[in-house]
């Protein structure tokens, strides 16, 4: 386990990154995340749009989002979530949104 801090508070990460609790995230979790974990120095109106659809997704059912179920909603194509989260929808964006690791992902 590894540990990160943000604005004086300490959140423990699992072996690859992801939050182990999802109630410690919040906006400069997120832009943290992004640029410690997925290189990713700003977040823009997209990448801000992905996350929040995974996140109240996931706080609604407790699980992760279809990549299909991301792409409709957001109204960006495919193409354009793995270009604004080059690890992809499951690693990376999730992990930007403070989600655990989604079942299945490598």
């Amino acid at each position: 386990m590894s540990f990160i801090e943000v604005n004086g508070s300490k959140l423990e990460l699992n072996e690859e990154g992801f939050l182990i609790d999802p109630r410690n995230w919040d906006q400069a979790v997120a832009e943290h995340l992004a640029a410690s974990e997925e290189g990713l120095e700003t977040l823009s109106d997209e990448h801000w749009a992905v996350i929040n659809f995974i996140r109240d997704h996931y706080l609604q059912t407790n699980l992760a989002p279809m990549v299909r179920s991301i792409c409709k909603t957001t109204g960006l194509q495919l193409r354009r979530i793995y270009e604004l989260f080059p690890s992809g929808p499951a690693k990376g964006a999730c992990k930007i949104a403070g989600l655990p690791k989604p079942d299945g992902c490598v």
